[in-house]
């Protein structure tokens, strides 16, 4: 097992990564106010390790009441937190029992907002089962639901006590969901971390075939880089904004398409890539570099044609997106691979160019 901390002061937690983590009770225990814990899963994740959990916390004396929530993306929303919140006073949760969310980014979300929100504010542990999750959204404290109008718009900074990655949960993860947690590990090495990019271009393969060694170096590494942004800005002011790489342009295409349709990590590969297309032509990446990033997705089986929604209606969902301010769209841009930026300052022309492509995933412009 590897250890990071999340240093955030009396807020500050441990991220344990390894195998096995589900069944050691000794890991959860400390963190718990008294024996009494909610946890909140989902119809797939449920078959699949709620009993081992249930099990490994019974035994050490932990009262558990168990929340089974619809599985994907489309149940993000306000209806299905309102689940958790009857099942949580319907059981006379106090502040003091513990919610532990066990599933992918959705759970870890919906269950975060609960926990940041229930008798305004209990305790909340993470236990990532995806790769997405293990590596980002159970990391820093970002909690909420969807909005028919925008993705995570409705939410809460909260952070968990615990974070427990359990690199086994990952054997029984469907392949196209592995894929799409790679997005956000390829993420960390563009936007800060270009010595981890060269070493996943030489590892892709190893990590797709999900040996172990190479599977816990790359989860270790993209959950250091965003322990260190988190720490050095909790609250989104400024640096953290940079883990938006591909974001504003992927949340507008999940929108479009329907919550669930493009998982998230396909739609932020898709609008990495547009990223990177816009970089381009705003002369701060080369071909070269486009093509980089380009075969390193392809190799994690990512989609990169984003899909044809149209310039003015890519502007008008990217217009919901958090990081705008005074009505500019801001957007996380290259600089170089290891090097974003986020600006409102790029030639609006040159990104209806980008917006306008229907084949991005095989165009490098030359510009």
């Amino acid at each position: 097992m590897q250890t990071l901390n999340v240093a955030l002061n009396d807020r500050s937690y441990p991220i344990h990564i390894g195998r096995e983590l589900i069944t050691n009770s000794h890991l959860i225990l400390p963190h718990l106010k008294r024996k009494h814990v909610a946890i909140v899963t989902n119809t797939t994740v449920a078959p699949l390790y709620l009993n081992q959990l249930c099990q490994t916390l019974e035994m050490a004396g932990v009262k558990v009441i168990s929340i089974i929530l619809p599985d994907g993306e489309a149940y993000k929303n306000a209806e299905t937190l309102n689940t958790i919140y009857d099942a949580l006073l319907k059981n006379q949760c106090e502040r003091s029992t513990t919610l532990i969310a066990l599933g992918g980014g959705v759970i870890g979300d919906l269950t975060g907002y609960a926990a940041a929100t229930y008798l305004r504010g209990v305790p909340f542990i993470q236990i990532p089962t995806t790769l997405l999750s293990q590596v980002d959204s159970s990391v820093g404290g970002k909690t909420g639901i969807n909005h028919a109008l925008g993705k995570n718009m409705i939410g809460a900074f909260y952070q968990p006590q615990l974070v427990l990655a359990d690199i086994d949960t990952l054997q029984t993860l469907p392949a196209r969901e592995f894929s799409a947690g790679m997005a956000e590990v390829i993420k960390y090495g563009l936007i800060r971390d270009a010595e981890f990019f060269s070493w996943l271009e030489s590892n892709i393969k190893q990590l797709m075939a999900l040996e172990e060694s190479a599977l816990s170096y790359a989860i270790y590494r993209s959950c250091q880089n965003k322990a260190e942004v988190v720490a050095n800005d909790e609250h989104e002011q400024g640096e953290r904004a940079l883990l938006n790489l591909g974001h504003t342009f992927g949340h507008a295409i999940e929108n479009a398409m329907g919550y669930g349709v493009w998982l998230h990590g396909e739609a932020v590969a898709a609008g990495t890539l547009m990223a990177a297309n816009l970089s381009q032509r705003m002369g701060w990446l080369t071909a070269l570099e486009v093509q980089q990033i380009h075969a390193l997705l392809t190799a994690a089986n990512l989609p990169l044609d984003a899909p044809k929604l149209g310039v003015e209606k890519y502007l008008s969902l990217m217009q919901l997106d958090k990081k705008v301010t005074d009505g500019k769209i801001r957007l996380i841009l290259q600089q170089g691979i290891g090097q974003s930026v986020i600006t409102s300052d790029y030639d609006v022309d040159k990104l209806k160019q980008t917006l306008a492509l229907s084949n991005i995933g095989s165009v490098v412009t030359d510009s």
